[in-house]
C-alpha cells in the first residue's frame, strides 16, 4: 500500500514569515497603505493575491496595478530568502525518514509557485518532493482544501493514506477539510491555544517526529 506525506512550506520548512512581513510592509507602504500590525496579522495566512486585494480594499492606490504590486512583494520575499533563508529544525531528518519508509512526499502551499523552487533549492531539499501544488494551481487558498486535494491527485494517493504537516490553524483546517491525518507544529507563542488540539498530533518541532508516530497515525 502506498503512503504519502504532504508538507506546508512557509513557517514549517523555513522561517519565511518575517520575510513576508518585511516585504509587505515595504511594498504596500510605498503605494500609500498604512500597514498596521493588527491588520497585517489578518493577512498572514492569505495567498499573495488575497493579501494584495485586502490592502487595496483598505487603502486603494493609483499608479500601479494590483498584479505589479503583488509581483514586487514576491520578488522582495525571494531576495530575502536567498540572502537569509535557513531550514527549520528537523526538516531534512524527517524527509530522510519518510523516504526510507517508502513514502511519497508532496508540498501544498498558499505561496506562489515562483518561491517554491527558490526555497527548496536554498534548503537543499528539492529532490525529496514528488508533487507540488501552490497558489497558482487553485482558486481558493487555505483553509479551503483545494491545494491539498491538488497534491493528492498528483501523488495518486488516497487521503486516508496521507498525513499533512502544518504550522498554522488555517493550514490545519485545509488538511482536515481534505480528510488527511494531521500533524501540527504551532509557533511557540500560540502553541498552547486549544484550537490546535483538533490535530491528530501536535509537536513543538519537526525534530520531535519519530517513526513511532507513523504507526500511530496510519496503523
Amino acid at each position: 500500500m502506498d503512503y504519502a506525506a504532504i508538507f506546508d512550506m512557509d513557517g514549517l520548512l523555513i522561517d519565511s514569515e518575517p520575510f513576508w512581513k518585511e516585504a509587505e510592509k515595504e511594498v504596500f507602504s510605498s503605494v500609500g497603505v498604512q500597514v498596521s500590525e493588527q491588520l497585517a496579522d489578518k493577512t498572514a495566512t492569505m495567498t499573495t493575491s488575497e493579501v494584495t486585494n485586502f490592502w487595496f480594499s483598505q487603502y486603494p492606490w493609483t499608479g500601479k496595478s494590483l498584479d505589479e504590486v503583488e509581483r514586487e512583494v514576491v520578488d522582495k520575499v525571494e531576495a530575502l530568502i536567498l540572502d537569509h533563508g535557513s531550514e527549520l529544525a528537523g526538516v531534512t531528518n524527517l524527509l530522510n525518514l519518510l523516504k526510507e519508509k517508502g513514502f511519497k512526499i508532496g508540498l501544498s502551499t498558499n505561496s506562489p509557485y515562483q518561491l517554491v523552487p527558490v526555497i527548496l533549492k536554498k534548503l537543499g531539499i528539492h529532490h525529496y518532493f514528488d508533487a507540488i501544488s501552490s497558489a497558482d494551481d487553485i482558486s481558493n487558498g487555505k483553509p479551503a482544501p483545494d491545494v491539498y486535494l491538488a497534491t493528492l491527485r498528483k501523488l495518486d494517493i488516497d487521503a486516508k493514506n496521507c498525513i499533512a504537516f502544518e504550522d498554522s490553524f488555517s493550514g490545519l483546517m485545509a488538511a482536515k477539510n481534505a480528510k488527511l491525518k494531521t500533524i501540527v507544529v504551532p509557533h511557540t507563542e500560540v502553541y498552547d491555544q486549544g484550537k490546535f488540539d483538533i490535530s491528530d498530533l501536535k509537536l513543538r518541532s519537526l525534530a520531535d517526529f519519530k517513526g513511532k508516530h507513523l504507526k500511530t497515525l496510519l496503523g
